[in-house]
């Protein structure tokens, strides 16, 4: 018995496209002027950022920071590799 879904719609309010994207669909997808922040992913399940509304930009930037942050922090840990062990001894 064959597949009958569709390549695209909506399962729960949430879109999917599975058709080939082209490259015109994949720009269009993420710059879709006077559209809200989130816009349907041009393949996938989902949502996706509009590049084009201003707090995409700000998502973007604090996301940045974030991993910045994150990695700064690996960088510097507590224990430092030319430290002597500290045994504990417990009677």
């Amino acid at each position: 018995m064959a597949d009958e879904r569709p390549p695209s719609g909506e399962i729960f309010g949430v879109p999917y496209n599975f058709n080939r994207p082209s490259l015109g669909r994949m720009l269009s997808a993420y710059w879709q002027p006077g559209e809200e922040m989130l816009v349907k992913k041009p393949f996938g399940v989902g949502y996706t950022l509009n590049l084009a509304n201003w707090r995409s930009w700000i998502v973007l930037g604090v996301a940045a920071l974030l991993v910045a942050q994150e990695s700064k922090g690996e960088e510097t840990s507590e224990y430092e590799e030319n430290e002597e062990p500290v045994e504990v001894i417990v009677d």
